[in-house]
């Protein structure tokens, strides 16, 4: 395949899986010409595949979601703090503020 084209999912899938397989010096690159990938590109599936297919990732799929969540969920909720550090500043400056009637 030319330089800078992708390759489908499964099929990047199937090299992790197939170079966790055979697990010896040299697997990298003997996945690599039987799928007609360079060894640097399935180096790189390697690295960034989920720990369940053989890959050094180091989480699973369902920790990796579960991590992307939390993420989202904190940014959320720094944001919500924002806000209401900003509303009790606004309010405390009400509060000093002396009143005239």
């Amino acid at each position: 395949m030319p330089r800078g084209m992708t390759f489908p999912k499964e099929l990047r899938e199937r090299a992790v899986r197939m170079v966790a397989e055979i697990g010896e010096p040299g697997a990298i690159r003997r996945v690599a010409e039987k799928l007609g990938a360079s060894p640097d590109a399935v180096r790189y599936w390697i690295k960034h595949a989920p720990a369940e297919l053989g890959g050094k990732n180091g989480l699973t799929s369902d920790q990796l979601e579960e991590l992307k969540a939390l993420r989202r969920e904190n940014a959320e909720l720094r944001r919500a703090n924002e806000i209401l550090k900003a509303a009790s500043a606004y309010f405390a400056k009400e509060l000093d503020r002396p009143r005239t009637r």
